[in-house]
C-alpha cells in the first residue's frame, strides 16, 4: 500500500452540522496517539496556549462545540483502533475516534449492539462521551455514559484513565462536558446483546398532541425504544398530530421465513446510502408550503395502526443517514436545532412551543418528541425525567431570534434546559440558569486544566472558557465574549475576510516565532468576525494514510487491528 505524506496540520474553516458560523482553526491530524500528547503540550506552551485546543470527531454537533477560532482543533477520527472485544461479556475497548457505525458494522453480526445511539450513526465514541448522547431508549437505558466502564483522557495536566468509581467527579464532568475536560483517546463500553439486526416495530398515527403524549405516558414502558414525529404545521384540532413509532430488538424466531432461513442475513449490518444531496439547495427551499406538503405526505403514509412489523436497524434508528449531506437542503444560511427538556409536570410547555411555531409558520419538518428517564449525575449532562422536543429550524426567518429567546424563557420557567450538543445561540445567563451545577463542573475542570487550555467557540460563548489575547481594534468580538448567533444572511464580504484570515495565518506559520505569534493573534480575531459568512462546501482532507480496498473514506492505521470506516472524516464535515 502506498503511503502519502502530508503535513500534520493545516488551516481550515470549520462549522457544525447546521453549517452556520464558520471559524478558522489549525486542524491537527491525530495520526498516532502520541500526537494527541504533543498537541496538548503545544497548546499548553506559551506559543500556542493563547487560543487553546479542542477535539473534533465526525461533525454532528449542530453548533460551535467542535470549533476553536484562531486556535487548534484535533481531528480525533484517526484514533480509530478497536483494541479489545470480549464476545462473551460484550465489553469492548476502542479508540475515541471510532464511530458508532463501525461498532455496529463489526459487532451486530456477532450479537452485540451499541447501548445508546442518537439519530445518526456518524458519531465518534469520544463525541458520544462529550455530549453524553441519548436515544430513543433513554426511558429504559439512560444516556451513553451510563454504559462507559472507563475512559482515558488526555488533559493539560497529563493522561489519566478514569471510571465512575475511581474518579467520579472527573468522569461525570466529562460526560456532557463538551470536550472541555480532556480529549477522550479510548473508552471501554458495555454493549447490549441482540440476536438479529432487525427490530419489531409498532407504528400508529395520533390525531393531535394530547393523544400522542397520552399514548407515550401509558405505553412506552412496554418498549425499549420510542419516538414520535410531530407535524408542526398543523393547527386547531390537529395541532401536533403525530406518527408514533416504538419497537424492541427482534429475535430470529420473530422474523419472516426468508430471514429465519438465513441467519447470517438476519444479522447483517450493511448501511446503504439511498440518495445524496450534491449541492447546497437554494435559500427558501424548505418553506411552509414545501414542509406542509411533506408533513401531509408523511402523516398519510404512516399506517393507522401496525403491530410487530420487522424493520432493519438502519431504517428504524437512522433514516436520515440514508441521505448523504442532507443538511445542504437548508440552503447556504444553514439551520439551527433547538432541543429542550422539561419535567413530566410541564408537558404543557411542549404544546406552547408547538403553538408558537405554528403561529409564525416556521418550517420545521424534523420535529421529534421523546420521553426521558432519570438523568446521569454529570453537572452538564442534558437529560432529566420528562419530555424532550427537538426542532430543526432554517436560518432566515425575521422573527427567529426573538422566538428562540422567548422559548428559552418558557423552558427556564418550567425548570428545563436546552441540549448543548445542538445549541448555537444560547446566552451565558440563560445557560447558567438552565445548568445551575455549572460551578461544580468548573471546579473539576480547573483541577485538570488550571490554565484553561481546553477551549472552544461554544465554551467562549457560554462563558465556560476565556482567552488572554486582547482583541484588535477592528470591530471583532473580544475573546471570551459570546460569539455571533449566526442567524442572519451570510455576507460575501465576511466570506472574503475568512479566506484572507486563512491565508494570513498560513503565511505567518513560516515566519519567525515572534512574528508568528502576532500574526496568529490577528488571524484569530479576524476568524471571529467571519462567523456570519457562508459555510464552504465540504471537501476531502489530506492525510497520511494507508488506503484499503473498502469504501472511499476508509482509513487504516498500522496499529489498528480493526480500523474504522464510514463517511469522509474531513474536518469541514466532522465534529464531536
Amino acid at each position: 500500500m502506498r503511503v502519502t505524506r502530508v503535513p500534520r496540520s493545516r488551516q481550515a474553516l470549520l462549522t457544525g452540522w447546521g453549517r452556520t458560523a464558520p471559524t478558522s482553526a489549525e486542524v491537527v491530524h491525530a495520526v498516532h496517539p502520541d500526537i494527541v500528547d504533543q498537541a496538548m503540550a503545544d497548546a499548553v506552551s506559551q506559543a500556542r496556549g493563547q487560543r487553546g485546543i479542542i477535539a473534533r470527531g465526525l461533525g454532528r454537533s449542530y453548533g460551535d462545540a467542535a470549533q476553536n477560532a484562531g486556535g487548534a482543533v484535533l481531528d480525533a477520527t484517526w484514533l480509530d483502533a478497536v483494541y479489545q472485544v470480549d464476545l462473551d461479556s460484550g465489553q469492548v475497548t476502542v479508540g475515541g475516534g471510532v464511530s458508532l457505525q463501525t461498532l455496529m458494522e463489526r459487532l451486530v453480526p456477532l450479537g452485540w449492539f451499541v447501548p445508546v445511539t442518537p439519530g445518526t450513526r456518524q458519531v465518534t465514541v469520544g463525541g458520544a462521551v462529550a455530549a453524553d448522547i441519548h436515544g430513543k431508549n433513554h426511558h429504559v437505558d439512560g444516556s451513553f455514559c451510563s454504559h462507559v466502564l472507563e475512559m482515558t483522557l488526555v488533559t493539560p495536566s497529563g493522561s489519566v484513565t478514569v471510571s465512575a468509581s475511581s474518579d467520579p467527579e472527573l468522569f461525570w464532568a466529562t460526560a456532557g462536558g463538551m470536550g472541555l475536560t480532556g480529549i477522550v483517546t479510548s473508552a471501554t463500553l458495555q454493549m447490549i446483546p441482540v440476536e438479529t439486526s432487525y427490530m419489531l416495530v409498532d407504528t400508529e398515527r395520533a390525531d393531535d398532541l394530547d393523544t400522542v403524549m397520552d399514548k407515550m405516558l401509558t405505553g412506552d414502558d412496554a418498549y425499549r425504544y420510542s419516538v414520535a414525529w410531530i407535524d408542526c404545521q398543523s393547527t386547531g384540532s390537529r395541532l401536533g398530530r403525530s406518527v408514533l413509532t416504538r419497537g424492541n430488538h427482534a429475535r430470529l424466531e420473530d422474523l419472516p421465513d426468508r430471514l429465519r432461513r438465513s441467519p447470517d442475513r438476519a444479522r447483517a449490518f450493511v448501511p446503504r446510502t439511498l440518495a445524496r444531496i450534491p449541492l447546497t439547495a437554494p435559500s427558501g427551499l424548505l418553506n411552509p408550503l414545501t414542509v406542509g406538503a411533506f408533513n401531509e405526505f408523511w402523516f398519510r403514509k404512516a399506517p393507522v395502526h401496525q403491530v410487530a412489523k420487522a424493520h432493519h436497524m438502519t431504517g428504524f434508528f437512522h433514516p436520515l443517514d440514508g441521505v448523504d449531506a442532507w443538511n445542504r437542503l437548508y440552503g447556504p444560511r444553514g439551520f439551527l436545532q433547538y432541543q429542550f427538556v422539561v419535567g413530566d409536570e410541564h408537558g404543557e410547555t411542549v404544546r406552547t412551543v408547538i403553538e408558537r411555531l405554528t403561529v409564525l409558520r416556521l418550517a420545521s419538518f424534523l420535529a421529534v418528541l421523546k420521553r426521558f428517564g432519570p438523568g446521569d449525575p454529570g453537572p452538564l449532562s442534558f437529560p432529566m425525567p420528562g419530555w424532550t422536543l427537538a426542532l430543526d429550524l432554517p436560518v432566515g426567518h425575521p422573527d427567529l431570534d426573538q422566538l428562540l429567546d422567548d422559548l428559552d424563557q418558557l423552558v427556564l420557567a418550567a425548570g428545563g434546559r436546552v441540549y448543548l450538543a445542538k445549541d448555537s445561540r444560547l446566552s451565558p445567563a440563560a445557560f447558567r440558569a438552565m445548568y445551575p451545577r455549572v460551578d461544580e463542573w468548573t471546579a473539576v475542570r480547573d483541577r485538570v486544566d488550571p490554565e484553561g487550555v481546553l477551549r472552544s467557540d461554544l465554551g467562549r460563548r457560554l462563558g465556560l472558557c476565556t482567552d488572554v489575547v486582547a482583541a484588535a481594534d477592528n470591530g471583532s468580538i473580544p475573546p471570551g465574549q459570546p460569539t455571533s448567533r449566526a442567524r442572519r444572511k451570510p455576507s460575501k464580504a465576511a466570506t472574503s475576510k475568512a479566506a484572507t484570515s486563512k491565508a494570513a495565518t498560513s503565511k505567518a506559520a513560516t515566519s519567525k516565532a515572534a512574528t508568528s505569534k502576532a500574526a496568529t493573534s490577528k488571524a484569530a480575531t479576524r476568524s471571529t468576525r467571519s462567523t456570519r459568512s457562508r459555510a464552504p462546501a465540504p471537501g476531502p482532507s489530506g492525510r497520511t494514510s494507508k488506503r484499503t480496498s473498502k469504501a472511499p473514506g476508509t482509513t487504516e492505521q498500522t496499529a489498528n487491528p480493526m480500523p474504522s470506516n464510514g463517511t469522509d472524516p474531513s474536518p469541514e464535515r466532522t465534529g464531536s
